[in-house]
């Protein structure tokens, strides 16, 4: 990459839409089918509503022949394996217990491909936003993606171990209200601390970050 280099990133606005989107697609309206549903025909019912959604967006991009964000697959896999566990215990503490520790798993998952060529954050990055291939391989951003990978190793292990003690105390609906709500307060702060971070580093090699498209001549 020469230095100097002006690099354009779709629109902010629009960068939270996309991550607004793939927020809601994968885990907010999961999450509320199960709890609308768990209140109005029961447990089983819960399970079945949080379930068809997710597979039904997977299938609907699959037709389309649309790319599927790897946040929907991963989310979609785990599901699965949840509502398995669900089915066949009939236990909501064990259906919670799973997305509690799965965390840790993806916490693991973020360390262990560091060694490989692009960690996994950074194909979840570009869920959000496709980046150019010259700017991906650039060796001061591979470095970035892996110590990026540390921090939200360490967000992922802080919302497991709080979510775990808030599931072991509370009902499950405060369990709900609760984890998610502090959940998100951290995935937050780690957002604006990861933006920050990655404007700095591309400062430090003379990148310049635009936000929107390049105005034409």
């Amino acid at each position: 990459m020469p230095p100097h280099l002006t690099v354009h990133l779709p629109a902010f606005g629009a960068l939270l839409r996309q991550g607004a989107k793939h927020l809601l697609e994968s885990t907010v309206v999961p999450l509320g089918l199960f709890y609308l549903l768990l209140t109005l025909v029961g447990f089983d019912g819960g399970l079945i509503a949080a379930l068809s959604w997710s597979l039904l967006a997977v299938v609907r991009r699959v037709v389309r022949r649309e790319p599927i964000p790897a946040v929907l697959l991963l989310t979609t896999g785990l599901l699965v394996a949840r509502t398995v566990l669900g089915l066949v215990t009939g236990s909501v503490f064990l259906y919670f217990l799973q997305p509690t520790l799965q965390n840790f798993l993806i916490a693991f998952v973020l360390v262990a491909s560091l060694p490989f060529g692009r960690p996994f954050i950074a194909k979840l990055a570009d869920d959000f936003c496709a980046f150019p291939a010259a700017f991906s391989k650039h060796p001061r951003i591979e470095q970035l993606f892996r110590r990026l990978s540390l921090l939200w190793a360490l967000v992922f292990l802080t919302n497991g171990v709080t979510t775990l003690w808030i599931l072991a105390r509370e009902s499950v609906g405060n369990f709900l209200l609760v984890s998610t709500a502090g959940s998100w307060s951290v995935v937050g702060a780690a957002i604006v601390v990861s933006l920050l971070w990655f404007r700095r580093v591309l400062r430090g090699e003379g990148i310049a970050l635009r936000w929107g498209a390049p105005v034409a001549a």
